[in-house]
């Protein structure tokens, strides 16, 4: 069900990556809505369906979200795919299970649009984890994995795995990206720190999914692949 796009250039794109969240897609499509509306900014939501059994393309799509088919499997690969075709001069990426607050991106997206820094990412320690949000292996997983890439690729950032983070688009465009799953989350900030990009870290919630929905995460594989991509690089 993709959607061409008027080709022009817009004041930011909100890229989702979404695998059979038929659930949650259309409140988080809403909640990026609303943000541009209340902040009068000309933009796009896309969600890049990744393969969904569900009906998450056709919400989405009612919802008013453009949509993306990204056969490919993989969280790196949808993004990708999602950002490459992003039109907006600013790129903020996000999950479409509820857990992140669409409603206020002012904070990642103004830093950027004003061209103060290069990439964005949310701190989920600084800006409050709700209970029952993230189990505590994942919190000090985290924090190790954080910890380690903090060292190996000389940034100060302590979320490396926020799933919402933000760039100007021609700062993406200097990244030389290639991994397609879990790892790429660390890659982003590995690539941003080798190209000496200006990176911030702001305070974000992380709120419960209400949603009934099965966990893409799979605690030790994923964060092996974390660890892998740290060593190896």
């Amino acid at each position: 069900m993709e959607e061409k796009a008027e080709k022009r250039e817009l004041d930011i794109s909100i890229i989702m990556p979404c695998l059979n969240e038929e659930a949650a897609v259309g409140a988080s499509v809403d909640e990026a809505m609303k943000f541009l509306e209340n902040n009068s900014l000309n933009g796009e939501i896309i969600v890049v369906d990744n393969g969904s059994t569900d009906g998450s393309s056709q919400i989405a799509d009612e919802h008013g979200a453009r949509v993306i088919s990204e056969p490919r499997k993989g969280y790196g690969r949808a993004l990708r795919t999602g950002f490459e075709a992003a039109l907006g001069n600013v790129l903020i990426m996000g999950d479409c299970d509820t857990t992140y607050d669409f409603l206020n991106l002012e904070k990642m997206y103004k830093p950027l649009a004003d061209n103060d820094c290069d990439m964005v990412i949310g701190n989920r320690y600084a800006g409050g984890i709700e209970k029952g949000a993230m189990p505590l292996s994942h919190r000090w997983g985290v924090r190790f994995l954080s910890y380690c890439g903090r060292r190996k690729f000389k940034v100060k950032v302590y979320d490396f795995h926020c799933g919402i983070r933000g760039f100007r688009r021609e700062s993406y465009h200097r990244l030389d990206l290639k991994t397609e799953g879990m790892e790429f989350a660390t890659e982003l900030i590995a690539e941003a720190g080798r190209k000496g990009l200006k990176i911030m870290e702001v305070p974000v919630p992380l709120r419960r999914c209400e949603a009934k929905r099965k966990s893409k995460l799979r605690t030790i594989r994923d964060g092996w692949r974390h660890l892998k991509y740290i060593v190896r690089s």
